[in-house]
């Protein structure tokens, strides 16, 4: 992890669990900042190669527009029921849009290895089905904040 996290030392996830956990997960949250300044959160699939985020948004969102006009982002992926159980990650920065949008799978080296991951991950398929509807954002966390309620 690039960033350090300060509090909750004791709980946090080493980069091997963080790595594990995000690739175990399939929904995140999105928080974005919209025109007007108020917070807009959502629920995306993603895909974690262990360095970057890539999230699979429709492009005439909401979360499309505010991302357009400001790129900054914080997204939650988390789990767990029972309070012991609690696990998660908040990875924070400025997204980048990568590829074609909407995407209809044009060719693009980039997005080979993330699209394979998605495509395995969220629909079984050896290759990304493009719909014509959606497009590619890559977080490169600046920070990451992990907590992993089952060390207390």
């Amino acid at each position: 992890m690039d960033a350090t996290q300060r509090r909750g030392r004791r709980i946090m996830m080493t980069d091997g669990e963080l790595d594990a956990f995000l690739a175990g997960q399939r929904t995140c949250r999105v928080a974005t900042v919209s025109a007007d300044g108020r917070p807009h959160v959502g629920a995306l699939w993603f895909a974690w190669d262990g360095t970057a985020l890539w999230l699979y948004s429709i492009t005439r969102s909401r979360r499309w527009s505010d991302l357009r006009k400001d790129p900054r982002v914080s997204v939650v992926v988390d789990a767990g029921e029972e309070y012991g159980e609690l696990r998660g990650a908040e990875l924070s920065g400025s997204v980048e849009f990568v590829g074609e949008a909407p995407r209809t799978g044009e060719p693009n080296p980039e997005l080979e290895a993330p699209e394979r991951l998605f495509a395995a991950k969220n629909f079984g398929l050896e290759s990304m089905p493009h719909d014509g509807r959606h497009a590619w954002l890559k977080l490169v966390p600046e920070s990451i904040v992990t907590w992993d309620f089952s060390k207390i």
